[in-house]
């Protein structure tokens, strides 16, 4: 009878904090319009030239750039991540993607952040060009980028074929992975 009763409170506290999560999360999924998402873009890539040192350098170089400003994690023991971005080639927009990723552990708290996935190599931006649902580590190889002192980037990590960094963290879940996050390609 005992587990009977604590089965039905954990099952309650579940539900309860699934539709709390909704109710907060829902007007943050909203899709965002093509402008609304290039103004983003263009306001964290500023973000990442200022905070990265040599990060022009680095952008010149690409191949191509993928970026999701303003993604939001949130989590209470069952945790959820979703946002909206560009990727650019040679300057030029080349379409619109989203990222989700949904976590089951201990997590508590709401966090806000900068996607920037870089494509070094020609292969790697057409392997993801051409795939129908992207998932970070399975279907490509990205290399965290983990910036030193003074912002100094890595030169051992540069000869990766894809190079993600994660800017402009606010938040309380402080986390450096792109795990289990998909990508799909967004219709605008």
């Amino acid at each position: 009878m005992k587990n009977h009763r604590t089965l039905q409170r954990v099952a309650a506290w579940a539900l309860s904090s699934l539709m709390l999560a909704g109710i907060w999360i829902s007007p943050l999924a909203q899709a965002a319009t093509k402008q609304e998402i290039d103004a983003n873009v263009n306001r964290a890539m500023e973000h990442f030239n200022h905070e990265v040192q040599g990060a022009a350098g680095l952008l010149k170089s690409a191949k191509g750039v993928l970026v999701f400003a303003g993604v939001i994690k949130a989590g209470f023991g069952i945790g959820g991540e979703y946002g909206e971005g560009a990727l650019r080639s040679h300057g030029k927009t080349a379409g619109y993607y989203n990222i989700g990723a949904a976590s089951i552990g201990f997590q508590l708290g709401v966090q806000k952040k900068d996607v920037i996935l870089i494509f070094m190599q020609d292969q790697a931006l057409k392997n993801f060009q051409n795939s129908d649902g992207w998932k970070a580590g399975v279907d490509g190889s990205v290399a965290i980028v983990k910036v030193g002192a003074g912002g100094a980037i890595d030169s051992e990590t540069l000869k990766k074929p894809i190079l993600a960094f994660i800017v402009g963290q606010k938040g309380l879940m402080y986390n450096l992975t792109l795990e289990g996050s998909k990508i799909t390609k967004l219709v605008r």
